[in-house]
């Protein structure tokens, strides 16, 4: 197996793919904010929710529905916040998992990745991290 990464490299590639299979799990899982309503457990993410009341129109109350499911459309997300959120944070994530699978693909091939490029990349992503923790400090 020919790889043009060093040691750091393989190391690099392998938390990459890590840190973003866990961001995607994140992101698809309903549990961002949890709560209660109605005396039921309730959840919600940006595009999923668990526990949720309706409106039963034939007895005229409102009811909890005990399942998960998306939401029937985009713009059935409750604001526009959330539906921001909803894009901004899919992109990401797709973009992290690009990012990790390419640099997994550079373990395993040579000349995929060079040294300046590892580099580059590996510092973008540690300047990224800084800046997202440091706004999350700030708070």
């Amino acid at each position: 197996m020919a790889s043009s990464l060093t040691c750091a490299g393989v190391v690099w590639a392998f938390l990459s793919f890590l840190c973003a299979a866990a961001s995607c799990v994140g992101f698809f899982m309903p549990y961002w904010l949890l709560g209660s309503q109605l005396e039921k457990s309730v959840s919600f993410g940006t595009f999923r929710r668990c526990s949720y009341p309706v409106r039963d129109e034939t007895h005229q109350t409102t009811v909890m529905v005990e399942q998960c499911g998306r939401y029937a459309s985009f713009q059935a997300i409750p604001s526009a916040e959330w539906r921001i959120c909803t894009v901004v944070t899919g992109l990401g994530c797709g973009l992290l998992l690009l990012v990790a699978l390419t640099a997994l693909m550079g373990c395993c091939v040579s000349e995929l990745i060079s040294r300046t490029v590892g580099r580059v990349a590996g510092g973008i992503q540690f300047l990224g991290g800084k800046c997202s923790c440091g706004e999350g400090l700030a708070e």
